[in-house]
């Protein structure tokens, strides 16, 4: 659900959140996206946002879930919220993947320092040198929702639309 901090039903203990949670204020970043251009926690302006960090480009789980968001990207942009999707891939990468899907929300390289904002965001994965799943709504400035899941499973796209239905409406 929205806004809770747990992780997904039955990932067990080692796939709980760390980092920012509901209410607490988005960490810095500085990514570049795939076509080389920077892009900051206040690029969108005051503009609520979802970062999607993933594991893997041209990954299966990772393909279907920004498929299924690129086919829901109209309804989020209907309340001005916009996506990223972030991992740890390069931006030469990342065009070709974003190419590929026929994407049009940027992918960010969280290339390097590897994994760096993921890390911010408490969802990196040591072991595996990868982000973990795990979706942070940003507004004004703030967590306004997150949701986890484990690696090898999509995060809903209901939990996508609950988090913007809750945002408050101009």
């Amino acid at each position: 659900m929205p806004g809770e901090r747990g992780a997904a039903p039955g990932s067990g203990p080692e796939a709980r959140p760390r980092g920012p949670g509901v209410g607490d204020p988005v960490p810095a970043f500085a990514l570049v996206n795939q076509y080389g251009e920077t892009v900051t926690e206040t690029t969108p302006g005051s503009d609520p946002f979802f970062l999607v960090f993933y594991p893997f480009a041209f990954s299966r789980v990772c393909t279907s879930e920004l498929s299924e968001l690129e086919a829901a990207r109209g309804d989020f942009a209907t309340r001005g919220v916009r996506v990223y999707g972030v991992s740890v891939d390069h931006k030469f990468a990342l065009r070709a993947y974003a190419q590929e899907l026929g994407l049009g929300f940027e992918l960010l390289a969280d290339f390097w320092p590897h994994g760096a904002a993921a890390r911010s965001f408490g969802c990196f994965d040591d072991a595996h040198g990868r982000a973990a799943r795990a979706t942070f709504l940003v507004a004004d400035g703030h967590i306004a929702a997150r949701f986890d899941s484990a690696v090898g499973a999509s995060r809903p796209l209901t939990a996508y639309r609950l988090a913007v239905e809750a945002l408050p409406r101009d």
